[in-house]
């Protein structure tokens, strides 16, 4: 088994959690990943979906296996400017209003302008509403408050943003001195720092896999069709994605969370047991568990019909879909479990 340096997975965390990736948005998170994924000596190419594609060849070119990882993450898009200028917005995947509220924004527009602002409530503040405890969290009470002297929605539009620009939330990363990950967008940005790693890995280590291998990065994943399409050489498609943490699972910060289902399907049962068998050969803490709210580019791509095999794993996440928690180790077991897979292809 290769080194799996974890400065370096950590370092790659960084560096993607800061790179704006709100659903559908995707200039800046690819001019990132092509510079990287040059430097370790991949090309790289897109589908009509922009999802980013590299390839790795295999000893054998009957079949390809794809490992997925989505780039984007839950945020935010621009739905309407109140009188006042205050930015009425409508959630992108499952956001979860309550964790937002005074939290730091960036509206990208079309004339590739960003502009910072804040969420807040409508009754913002305990000192001036009655109901700023009790009142619900959600797309009708929640706006944005934008960072610029604006008094009005023109005042709004005439700065260029415009209904249907997309929003980032601040991820706010820390890397504690215990090892623990604290952050925005773990889901999925960590899951992609462990692929790269196991993609450099692989390039270092002149490792050549058993079957053709496409390594896939969606931009769509947190609505549900990220994963929808899949080139119709793959055979086998292995998303990377958090694992959940909770009274009904297994899963910790520290291990490798496989899903043996989730919301729509089960998982495929012989490559979700190899993925088992794997980790407990290679010693990866790693345990099986089914997810209630939970959907992954696997099962994305089964549900649009596509002829493959699908399976899940990634880092035991806490907090999901808010300020997320995780631990380094996790990263680095999710980069060799990886590995160990594409070590022993059948």
């Amino acid at each position: 088994m290769p080194y799996v340096d974890e400065q370096e997975v950590v370092h790659l965390f960084e560096d993607l959690v800061n790179v704006p990736s709100v659903v559908a948005y995707y200039p800046q998170i690819h001019a990132w990943m092509e510079k990287t994924l040059n430097e370790y000596g991949y090309s790289v190419f897109y589908d009509n979906k922009r999802t980013l594609y590299a390839k790795l060849e295999g000893k054998d070119h009957s079949k390809t296996v794809c490992f997925g990882a989505h780039l984007d993450t839950i945020g935010l898009i621009v739905r309407q400017v109140d009188p006042n200028g205050w930015i009425q917005v409508k959630n992108l995947g499952g956001v979860n209003f309550h964790s937002i509220e005074g939290e730091n924004v960036y509206i990208h527009t079309r004339q590739g302008k960003t502009y910072t602002g804040m969420v807040i409530h409508q009754s913002h503040s305990v000192h001036v509403f009655d109901d700023a405890k009790d009142a619900s969290r959600d797309v009708s009470t929640m706006r944005i408050l934008l960072d610029e002297e604006v008094h009005s929605d023109q005042d709004v539009y005439d700065l260029g943003i415009e209904h249907g620009d997309l929003v980032s939330i601040e991820p706010r990363c820390i890397i504690t001195r215990s090892g623990y990950i604290k952050s925005r967008h773990i889901d999925d940005k960590a899951c992609v720092a462990s692929l790269l790693e196991a993609m450099k890995c692989l390039k270092e280590n002149q490792i050549i896999p058993e079957y053709d291998t496409l390594f896939a990065f969606p931009i769509y994943e947190e609505i549900g069709h990220g994963g929808a399409y899949v080139p119709s050489e793959v055979d086998t498609y292995i998303a990377l994605d958090i694992g959940l943490i909770g009274p009904d699972y297994h899963g910790t910060e520290k291990s490798v969370c496989i899903g043996g289902a989730d919301a729509y399907s089960p998982y495929d049962w012989e490559l979700t047991t190899r993925l088992y068998t794997l980790a407990k050969t290679y010693s990866i803490p790693a345990c099986i568990d089914i997810y209630y709210r939970f959907g992954s580019d696997g099962t994305a791509a089964i549900r649009a019909g596509q002829n493959v095999k699908a399976a899940v794993f990634g880092m035991g996440c806490m907090n999901s879909h808010s300020y997320e928690r995780t631990h380094v180790s996790s990263l680095v077991e999710v980069s060799r479990l990886v590995l160990a897979y594409l070590m022993n292809e059948k």
